[in-house]
């Protein structure tokens, strides 16, 4: 699939927080991106996210495809009830707060 430039930009930063996880165990990582990417996409970026997952093979990391079952959708009940504040374990041990 031949991507535009935005869609590739989305790809690959999707591919890079995919890539900073597997250096965490293996149990966080799928969750480690799900997190990362709920916190600091905004909705419009999530939105092209799940239209590209959703068109197939658009280069993702397959740890970044296992995320996408819980990365909350723009505009559902649980995205707009997501805490900014809540910072995951994963996230807290590599560093990363708010």
């Amino acid at each position: 699939m031949s991507l535009d430039h935005t869609n590739a930009k989305l790809v690959r930063m999707a591919n890079q927080i995919a890539t900073f996880f597997k250096s965490q165990p293996e149990a966080e990582r799928v969750h480690g991106v799900a997190t990362h990417i709920n916190k600091f996409w905004e909705p419009r970026m999530r939105k092209a996210f799940f239209e590209l997952v959703e068109r197939g093979d658009a280069g993702f990391d397959p740890i970044v495809i296992a995320a996408a079952d819980i990365i909350k959708r723009p505009g559902s009940p649980s995205a707009a009830a997501e805490t900014p504040e809540h910072v995951d374990l994963a996230m807290q041990q590599a560093g990363f707060s708010d």
